[in-house]
């Protein structure tokens, strides 16, 4: 499966840096770039203002450390209030972060931790970066050093996985934890099941009347499954009837470390069915699986699903469709084994 390189991460960040976003737009990435940036001249402008007030009307030693620690002390204090607020002191909001009442799904709050402490750091780096402007210091040169290097790592990350979540070209953004609608908790575990034991070959067949989430909800896994670094593809079922005519196994792409759906790790196939009260399937199995095994590529094209997961995101289900019409038979015909399928209905809850 496509993983992003050091050489991908140097080309987007070529690409985010050289260019006039009016014309080309605004990427994951630059957006994350831009974010950062912000919380870098959070700490260094108030820390250059505040040091200017401390040297012109206090005696203290050292203004410039007073104003870079007390700037960074705020902005921790800020978000440590911003973090934990809703878990210890809101009794109503505490229940919904603890799952007992909004969140169907729990955040994930490593994810939403580490988030703030690279946050911490860039106010730090800041901060600091404004003290050393107003006045050198051997033991701030020191502490600007060591937060450089503590962003390090936490840069390569965001940066990559907000590349792992453009590349993937869902039609929005949606955590897992901000789909919040009603559903059995058996599906709820296979659904977790499925998420963390992603395993190449596992297959979802997702139903569901129109209005029930089904999309959202697909996007929502796909997007925590790009977020732990896992090359993944969202299509519309028309458009994947097209690309099973192409033979190429790494069709040419424009973007930094981008993929095909070929060599995606998960694929989410969105509308293959509307679902509410269109009656019957404008999209069958059959026909699904006779323009999947076409001439050129068929082989190519089983090979492909067969390999990868994939959440199929369906339409009403028919419990008195014969055998040979379900989308399962698809599958088993395709090879795959009817234990690395699973079946959630959104309708029942």
């Amino acid at each position: 499966m496509k993983f992003i390189t050091i050489k991908d991460l140097i080309a987007q960040l070529k690409n985010d840096l050289i260019g006039k976003d009016s014309y080309r737009g605004v990427t994951l990435t630059y957006s994350w770039l831009a974010n950062q940036f912000g919380h870098f001249s959070l700490g260094f402008i108030p820390t250059i203002l505040i040091y200017k007030v401390l040297e012109s009307k206090t005696k203290l030693s050292h203004p410039e450390l007073w104003a870079a620690f007390g700037v960074w002390g705020a902005w921790i204090l800020f978000e440590l209030f911003n973090f934990l607020w809703p878990l210890l002191f809101k009794k109503e909001s505490k229940r919904k972060a603890l799952g007992a009442g909004k969140y169907t799904f729990q955040p994930a709050w490593i994810n939403v931790t580490f988030d703030t402490l690279t946050d911490l750091i860039y106010f730090g780096i800041g901060a600091f970066a404004a003290s050393l402007t107003c006045k050198p210091n051997d033991g701030m040169v020191i502490g600007l050093i060591v937060l450089i290097l503590l962003v390090t790592y936490p840069f390569y990350y965001w940066y990559t996985t907000k590349m792992f979540l453009q590349n993937a070209d869902y039609p929005f953004q949606l955590r897992l934890s901000q789909w919040n609608q009603q559903i059995k908790e058996e599906n709820k575990a296979a659904i977790l099941n499925f998420l963390n034991h992603n395993e190449p070959g596992k297959h979802m067949l997702l139903f569901g009347s129109r209005g029930s989430g089904k999309t959202m909800l697909s996007v929502g896994i796909a997007t925590e499954s790009s977020i732990k670094n896992n090359s993944c593809s969202y299509v519309t079922a028309v458009k994947l009837l097209c690309l099973f005519y192409e033979n190429e196994d790494n069709p040419p792409i424009t973007k930094p470390g981008a993929w095909s759906w070929r060599n995606s790790s998960l694929l989410v196939i969105d509308d293959i069915n509307p679902g509410g009260h269109v009656e019957g399937d404008i999209l069958s199995a059959k026909q699904f699986y006779n323009i999947l095994n076409n001439l050129a590529c068929g082989e190519l094209n089983k090979k492909a699903i067969k390999e990868k997961s994939i959440i199929w995101v369906m339409g009403n289900e028919d419990p008195t469709r014969h055998a040979e019409e379900r989308w399962e038979t698809l599958l088993e015909n395709i090879g795959i084994e009817k234990s690395n399928i699973t079946t959630v209905n959104l309708d029942i809850v």
